[in-house]
């Protein structure tokens, strides 16, 4: 198959393998584990992860936290309206996304005397907005405090449901600390308290932290994966973690997202700023050793990432081989370990 063409990314997923809640308890979700050396399948739990990860190798976690990002109000003429809060620009100006029509200088109402005000619109359907609180304008941290009491759970939208109160502790990590995430590193979903401190204690670990953002939900459109345009995301990477990377160990990426920061770190040696890589077959991995990720969307820029790491038809046979066991897709979903 020609590893450019996005229609050999495509695959048929049975709907009822779409995770709609995460297993319980987190780490009984199921785990797949593939070495790429051997070219063997195992079938597991994800509490048994620690049997399969080599001895030498360091762990990267990405502890981004995810905000309430999703808000309800209605516009100053009366009509309701969603907003999906997605990242803090320049000027205090905020890239939202808006369900419902609105112009640039329409002006918009929520809860706890918070408003909006567009700004600019943008082609890709993005906007851009200013908050404000009694009346003053307000910067993106003070939003995500707001946000703790008034936004909802940001849930995929292939989840198909509202949010809870279960889906504020349930989509995010346990290690998540630093504000700014509209959706979960979800790699991460699978660990308990326990289950957690004992790998850590086993194996060198350091965070990495990358907000991701509503571009990761977005498909690729182009004929050609490398004509798609990669969406970026804000970054930082500390010293400690930084001199892991750029020693010597093997390393082990706790999702896409962890891959994608260190992969744009050993490319242009900027410790946080923008990182806006495209891992595929033509571009694949330099750093990362190995991946531990979800199952991931048709015609995602995720699942080109998996395939960087074993190819398009390893890929194919590994998904046939998950939907055929009935593992759970998606963010709520099982795992895969690549070794």
């Amino acid at each position: 198959m020609d590893s450019l063409l996005t229609e050999n990314y495509n695959f048929k997923l049975p709907k009822n393998l779409i995770a709609k809640e995460p297993a319980s308890p987190k780490d009984s979700a199921r785990l797949m584990v593939y070495d790429r050396f051997t070219n063997k399948i195992t079938h597991s739990t994800f509490s048994q992860i620690e049997k399969f990860l080599p001895n030498d190798c360091a762990i990267l976690f990405n502890n981004t936290k995810v905000i309430k990002a999703r808000i309800f109000g209605t516009k100053n003429t009366g009509g309701k309206i969603e907003l999906l809060i997605n990242r803090p620009m320049e000027d205090n100006l905020i890239e939202v996304f808006v369900r419902g029509k609105v112009h640039e200088g329409t002006r918009l109402n929520f809860d706890n005397n918070l408003e909006a005000e567009v700004v600019y619109l943008h082609e890709n359907g993005s906007r851009e907005a200013l908050f404000f609180e009694n009346r003053l304008t307000i910067n993106f941290e003070r939003l995500t405090t707001i946000l703790e009491d008034i936004g909802h759970t940001p849930l995929p939208p292939y989840i198909n449901r509202k949010d809870t109160q279960l889906d504020k502790e349930n989509y995010q990590s346990i290690f998540a600390k630093h504000n700014g995430a509209v959706a979960a590193p979800t790699a991460s979903l699978h660990f308990t308290k326990e289950l957690f401190e004992s790998v850590t204690s086993k194996h060198k670990h350091e965070y990495i932290t990358l907000h991701i953002g509503a571009g990761t939900f977005k498909p690729v459109e182009s004929k050609i994966i490398t004509e798609h345009l990669m969406h970026s995301e804000s970054y930082h990477i500390g010293d400690n973690a930084k001199t892991l990377i750029e020693s010597s160990q093997k390393l082990l990426a706790i999702g896409t997202t962890v891959t994608r920061t260190i992969e744009y770190y050993v490319r242009h040696k900027k410790s946080y700023g923008e990182a806006n890589l495209f891992l595929h077959l033509q571009n694949r991995p330099k750093r990362v050793d190995y991946l531990l990720t979800n199952f991931h969307l048709p015609k995602s820029t995720l699942l080109m990432l998996v395939s960087s790491f074993i190819g398009l038809d390893t890929m194919h046979h590994l998904y046939d081989e998950a939907i055929k066991e009935k593992y759970r897709f998606y963010s709520y979903g099982d795992a895969m370990l690549i070794l």
